[in-house]
């Protein structure tokens, strides 16, 4: 299957310039979500993981079904605010300013086996500052893995330290 004709090309969104890859179409059709949770399975290979971090918002489509697949628990890393628990924080750089992501302070021992998991690769601003969310509660960092990867952003290369994988490149 050819998960590439299920990627929808926006343009200017979100703001004038940008080509937004939008995979609504993929979500719509079964065989696809199938064939791409296998695929990303696979892009994993047989290894242990206790937990499967899926950030906001769009990794929440496939890491829960990744959790499941691999009997691990599912963990969402949300924008600041968002969660009800005690949680813990890690400040990152934008372009311009800084944001924060957080998790809750009890979702990873010290230890797990960490499968990090978004449905885009952009500029790796956001899983540079996952991975060291996950790091800094003692997970160890298995792979990130994304449904898709913009190779002219370079996001890859704020992630030199990890197993990056993704299904598609644009």
């Amino acid at each position: 299957m050819n998960l590439k004709t299920f990627v929808r090309d926006i343009p200017d969104f979100p703001s004038e310039g940008v080509v937004f890859r939008d995979i609504t179409p993929l979500l719509k059709d079964p065989e696809a979500i199938k064939y791409t949770e296998i695929a990303l399975l696979r892009l994993l290979g047989n290894v242990k993981i206790d937990k499967v971090v899926g950030m906001e918002s769009r990794g929440f489509f496939f890491a829960p079904m990744l959790a499941a697949n691999l009997n691990a628990g599912f963990v969402p890393v949300r924008k600041a605010g968002k969660l009800p628990f005690t949680t813990v924080r890690q400040d990152y750089e934008l372009e311009y300013g800084t944001d924060a992501l957080e998790m809750h302070a009890d979702a990873i021992r010290k230890g797990d086996k960490v499968l990090i998991h978004d449905d885009v690769l952009a500029t790796g601003g956001t899983a540079n500052a996952t991975c060291r969310l996950i790091e800094k509660m003692g997970g160890e960092i298995i792979q990130c893995n994304f449904l898709l990867e913009l190779d002219y952003l370079k996001g890859r290369d704020r992630l030199m330290d990890y197993d990056v994988k993704s299904l598609l490149h644009f």
